[in-house]
């Protein structure tokens, strides 16, 4: 598939519920194998980008993240013809110069997630999909030039931590995940392998709510929501300025994922 133009998933996490960037064409309604994704999915257009948005908890957020159906959403935006997906998500900074309001780019993952279905392939075929690099380069690069552009500083290089939820971290586990992560998220794990293998480019738009509790402060919802809602604006700014780079050809790898990955 490199060379073709892209198809763009756009899932919106906590606080992105509503991409506010396109008036929808059309309204998908999906069954999969593995039940009902999260919501409709919207189509619409950003110049000659055919560009599909999900919500990922659904209406009102009424689906915390561990029951999520991410093989639903997944698959129902390859359904979709989809190759890349951009995913916006809120996350807890586990470093003091990581601060809240700002925004990251993880280059890693560590998946501390317990109950959760994380592959297509539960039998009858087995791949392996290599996830060394999880995330697409080509993606990275472009959201780190939009960011620049747009006034809006990315962190990059970072490892985020993706846990089970609904609850927060305690003090123990906080200062624990500190040595292995920079942020912390619960959505992350399974949407980035599963993407994988579907062979689709995957990139993270993190945006950093509030310190984990490791800064001796308790992470109060409240305080969550006011900073995801202080920076929706710049948010779809930073997507505005990034969506139109993505109307050309993949040269990365990510569509030769299953290319050696089968037994």
């Amino acid at each position: 598939m490199t060379g073709t133009h892209r198809t763009v998933g756009l899932i919106g996490g906590s606080g992105v519920y509503d991409p506010g960037l396109f008036s929808p064409t059309a309204v998908h309604k999906l069954s999969t194998p593995w039940g009902a994704p999260s919501t409709a999915i919207q189509e619409g257009r950003i110049g000659n980008l055919r560009v599909f948005f999900l919500s990922r908890h659904g209406p009102g957020h009424s689906i915390p993240a561990h029951r999520v159906n991410y093989r639903a959403n997944i698959d129902a935006l390859a359904q979709l013809g989809v190759d890349t997906i951009l995913s916006v998500s809120s996350v807890g900074s586990l470093q003091e110069e990581l601060k809240p309001g700002e925004f990251v780019l993880p280059t890693q993952f560590v998946d501390f997630t317990k109950q959760r279905s994380t592959t297509f392939y539960d039998g009858g075929k087995t791949y392996h999909v290599s996830m060394a690099d999880p995330f697409c380069p080509q993606l990275l690069g472009h959201a780190t030039a939009t960011g620049q552009e747009v006034g809006t500083y990315f962190h990059t290089g970072k490892t985020y931590v993706c846990v089970e939820g609904p609850r927060f971290s305690t003090r123990a586990e906080s200062r624990f995940f500190r040595g292995l992560a920079d942020v912390i998220g619960m959505t992350l794990v399974p949407e980035v392998t599963l993407a994988r293998e579907r062979a689709m480019c995957y990139g993270l738009l993190a945006m950093v709510t509030d310190y984990d509790v490791w800064a001796e402060r308790p992470v109060e919802a409240n305080e969550i929501v006011r900073v995801m809602q202080d920076n929706v604006a710049r948010m779809q700014k930073l997507l505005a300025g990034l969506l139109p780079r993505l109307d050309e050809p993949r040269t990365c790898r990510c569509s030769h994922a299953l290319d050696h990955a089968g037994l």
